[in-house]
């Protein structure tokens, strides 16, 4: 099977999923990367094959990419589908959300809009953080890609959760807003954006 692994450079558990990877697909291709590196098209060549593997990939990858794998391409990330997007988890705490998770799916040309395979939730608690709720999407993920991988290798179907996505997909542009203060915001508003 031919497979094409996208994932965060320097991330422990993307490192464990991509290892994962070949040990079942010893043919795998894997690349690695960072927010700010340009998507690595010389890379990939006229890559063919079977599936694409998005772990925490910093790259929103281009349709003609995703139409080249011939079973699908799969995303795994944190962000339940009330939190598609960007940033997700810093607005699940700006929103005060009692509930967040992961979520696995296919992918389509626009960001956080494919068929839901699954997602695992948990509760927020009252002294959650940011790297508190990343880390544990980050374990939930990481499960969930064991699992998914395990069918895929066991010819065993994906089936879909059924679930759709409740909101059209946080930008960047958002999540900068987010991160700004002004003189004008009440100490509310500010307490909750630091």
């Amino acid at each position: 099977m031919e497979i094409l692994f996208f994932g965060k450079k320097g991330d422990k558990n993307t490192q464990i999923a991509a290892e994962y990877t070949k040990q079942i697909f010893p043919n795998a291709t894997i690349i690695l990367g960072s927010r700010n590196e340009r998507f690595p098209d010389d890379e990939i060549g006229l890559w063919r094959g079977d599936y694409i593997f998005s772990y925490l990939s910093p790259w929103i990858i281009p349709g003609s990419l995703l139409n080249r794998a011939s079973k699908g391409a799969i995303n795994w990330h944190p962000g339940s589908l009330d939190y598609p997007g960007i940033g997700c988890t810093n607005f699940a705490i700006y929103n005060s959300a009692k509930e967040f998770g992961s979520t696995c799916h296919y992918m389509n040309e626009k960001v956080d809009t494919g068929s839901i395979i699954e997602v695992n939730r948990f509760a927020i608690l009252d002294n959650d953080t940011v790297y508190s709720i990343t880390q544990k999407c980050y374990s939930l993920i990481l499960t969930s890609y064991y699992s998914i991988l395990e069918r895929i290798n066991k010819n065993v179907e994906i089936t879909l959760s059924g679930e759709s996505w409740q909101r059209k997909p946080y930008t960047r542009k958002e999540l900068d807003a987010l991160c700004e203060i002004t003189s004008d915001m009440n100490i509310d508003e500010i307490n909750r954006r630091i």
